[in-house]
């Protein structure tokens, strides 16, 4: 690991606009109808849960990230083919929402531009901050934090003026019953974004203050949640639940409603530059965490030294993760959200947090 720190204040924003990413342009849980919004509530609600699972082995193992204390608890060779896999898991979740944020930036504001060299600057931008360092990253945060705000507080203020938001969009609540908001909770709201919170296994050592993790990680967390419910309410309120399922970016479609008295129209850039800054964070949080579980497990002497290969093989998965976005979002919520992210965010660490616990007791006894 390096040797290197990151502050309460530095993890709440990481963690904040991880959490945010990709999935605030996006609708998530749209499959429960107008209470869409609850799915995503009840999702952070679970997802609190499965950070107490995580933070009970960061108290177990402290010094040491995921890809360390799994070769403690399941042994030396079952345990590194295991931090191996989360690797992998890790830099394909980034290859994932690279290619989000390239589909994003082609359907918004650079149509005649091909998806590469948009991928390649950003990979290029994200090996960058890799190479600075997780202290560099937590900086960056701080100041980005403030900007994703800012934006955020601009966006709302137009839509709210232009009077297009409608409240009976909502209504009424609960209006096909608990089946579709429970059935779009596990395991989907569950899961994005809540349930990737097990990438930050990697980055826990490195807080100065461990005793505030609990604190911080929850206020982050459930700010985030906060802040994503309300994002897909307004949209709901603004365009209507059919306009939303059917719309691949609505909070996209949301801002490009606003007019104000002929004279403020077109203000999808806000919504672009949310997503680069939540995006960014997103794929740099995962592209990390995969670099140094790499290098713990291979024992190289550095990160830098393996930095530029793989930052090619996330910009190549980016673009050969599928052949056109909806073949990338139908891969993401019919097959990886079952097969990828429940084992690797739920039964494993479970398994984890049962085999410490056992040996713990043995021990003591």
């Amino acid at each position: 690991m390096e040797k290197a720190k990151i502050s309460p204040i530095q993890l709440f924003a990481l963690i904040f606009l991880f959490e945010l990413g990709s999935a605030i342009v996006v609708a998530l849980g749209i499959d429960a109808g107008k209470d869409a919004w609850l799915s995503i509530l009840l999702g952070l609600c679970g997802g609190i849960l499965l950070f107490f699972m995580y933070r009970y082995l960061f108290l177990m193992y402290p010094n040491i990230p995921l890809t360390g204390y799994v070769r403690v608890i399941f042994g030396k060779y079952i345990g590194w083919l295991i931090g191996l896999l989360y690797c992998l898991y890790f830099l394909y979740i980034a290859a994932r929402v690279l290619r989000d944020f390239g589909d994003l930036m082609l359907s918004s504001t650079l149509s005649k531009t091909p998806l590469l060299p948009i991928n390649a600057l950003f990979v290029v931008a994200i090996a960058y901050v890799v190479y600075q360092g997780i202290e560099v990253l937590g900086r960056t945060a701080e100041v980005f934090i403030v900007i994703m705000v800012s934006l955020g507080l601009l966006g709302n203020a137009f839509i709210y003026i232009s009077g297009t938001v409608d409240i009976h969009n909502l209504m009424p609540v609960f209006e096909n019953g608990w089946k579709p908001v429970l059935k779009t909770i596990f395991p989907e709201t569950l899961t994005v974004p809540f349930g990737e919170m097990i990438v930050f296994t990697m980055l826990f050592p490195y807080l100065n203050k461990p005793k505030m993790m609990t604190k911080t990680v929850l206020s982050g967390m459930v700010l985030s949640g906060l802040a994503l419910s309300y994002t897909l309410a307004l949209n709901i309120s603004v365009l209507g639940v059919d306009k939303v399922g059917r719309s691949t970016f609505p909070l996209l479609s949301t801002i490009g409603m606003v007019d104000v008295a002929d004279f403020l129209q077109r203000l999808d850039a806000i919504v672009v530059f949310t997503l680069i800054i939540g995006g960014f964070f997103k794929i740099t949080i995962f592209f990390y965490a995969g670099v140094i579980g790499i290098v713990d497990l291979f024992k190289f002497e550095k990160h830098s030294q393996i930095l530029v290969p793989i930052s090619l093989i996330l910009l190549y998965s980016s673009m050969a993760i599928a052949s056109n976005f909806s073949e990338h979002i139908e891969e993401g919520l019919e097959v990886f959200l079952l097969f990828g992210h429940v084992p690797f965010q739920i039964a494993i660490p479970l398994l984890l947090c049962l085999t410490a616990f056992v040996r713990s007791r043995l021990k003591a006894s």
